[in-house]
């Protein structure tokens, strides 16, 4: 018999009720227990888990939670800057847990919870839910597969809408967040370091708060009523081997037809994903095989295959296109057969790395080294 997995949300804001849905598409899972300090959070939380067949525990505390010892599973999804808090209370658990990224906000608190999870016997493992997103899923398969030969370039543009209101409006100050580069697209860092299978040497960025939130007011942390999270920029990021990969982020694009666009190029070919229409771009160079410069002219189409990618196995597509709910049976399956995490804690301390990088080059005009950011963890942290 396929073991039932009893799930434990702390944070059950809309992230927290998004893990939620997808559980409860799962079937073989029950949430067991809810914590969150907001009881509008909570009621929402049970309002989606009305006629199930367990009803959950509900905490005010994440610490009731644990404490009470009712889950198998974990899933951390609070705001970004508690983040550290809970974790170094979960880690001493026996519970498997998923922990929504960015890991934490600054690299010495990610340091120091990789450093508490050494020889901990059940998984951790950082939610990154694009590299499971089907098109992108298929286009990374075929570039480890050759199809486009040796990789060179990957580029990422995201242009939609501002960020979203919070409880409290904790999102709009980068104490709070880490950043919009280490909040919002830390996982695109992960994408691009899962693509080229290298580690980012080197940081260049520019951006700034050009349009949203300049005429908004709010009771934020230590007497902050402006808003400071920036709404645009570009990132380059390179490789060891001298691959680069670039980040087009603006956050006032909303009137897009697909906002999120990826392209992989090798030497002998492109990839290309585009979402939310899940359609895969696939070309190769003409007559590669006699070594050309170049093949058919740029913009031609000729040679270029265009299909929708999709799994039919999804249950529930959600916020990402059925991304997050390959990542819960991914999860699952872990669980129920003692596998590694797919996504470490490694992973998610150096795509937060690469963010808070990106943030320090901003602010200085200067590139940044990977190496003197995680090299000096506690420094990392004043970013």
């Amino acid at each position: 018999m396929t073991q039932v997995i009893r799930y434990g949300i702390i944070g059950c804001g809309s992230m927290g009720r998004e893990h939620i849905e997808n559980i409860l598409a799962l079937g073989h899972s029950t949430v067991t227990a809810l914590a969150d300090p907001d009881s509008n959070s909570r009621e929402r939380a049970l309002g989606l888990l009305e006629g199930a067949a367990t009803v959950p525990a509900v905490f005010e505390h994440y610490q009731e939670l644990l404490e009470a010892n009712v889950c198998d599973a974990v899933v951390i999804a609070t705001p970004n800057f508690t983040h550290a808090e809970v974790m170094r209370h979960a880690l001493p658990s026996t519970a498997h847990l998923l922990i929504e990224k960015p890991l934490c906000t600054t690299l010495s608190d990610c340091a120091d919870l990789v450093q508490r999870a050494k020889g901990r016997a059940s998984m951790v493992w950082v939610a990154q839910e694009y590299r499971y997103m089907p098109p992108v899923a298929e286009m990374i398969r075929l570039a480890h597969a050759g199809e486009i030969g040796t990789l060179h370039q990957v580029a990422i543009r995201e242009h939609r809408e501002p960020f979203y209101p919070k409880v409290g409006d904790w999102n709009r100050f980068n104490v709070n967040t880490g950043g919009t580069l280490v909040e919002k697209c830390c996982h695109y860092f992960n994408l691009m370091e899962l693509i080229l299978q290298e580690q980012a040497v080197r940081v260049f960025a520019t951006g700034g708060q050009r349009v949203n939130h300049l005429a908004e007011r709010y009771a934020g942390p230590n007497g902050q009523t402006v808003p400071d999270i920036l709404d645009s920029a570009y990132v380059v990021v390179e490789y060891a081997s001298g691959a680069r990969a670039m980040l087009d982020l603006c956050m006032f694009a909303e009137n897009s037809t697909d906002n999120e666009h990826i392209v992989i190029v090798g030497d002998e070919g492109k990839l290309e994903s585009l979402i939310p229409s899940l359609v895969l771009r696939h070309g190769r160079r003409a007559d590669w095989g006699q070594r050309k410069v170049w093949g058919e002219p740029s913009g031609s189409g000729r040679g270029v295959s265009h299909r929708r990618v999709w799994d039919t196995n999804i249950k529930y597509a959600g916020q990402h296109f059925g991304a997050s709910y390959i990542e819960h049976q991914r999860f699952a399956h872990a669980i129920r057969n003692g596998l590694a995490a797919e996504v470490t804690l490694e992973e998610g301390m150096r795509c937060v790395a690469v963010g808070l990088a990106a943030h320090r080059s901003i602010d200085t005009g200067l590139p940044v080294l990977l190496s003197d950011v995680l090299g000096n963890p506690s420094r990392s942290a004043m970013i």
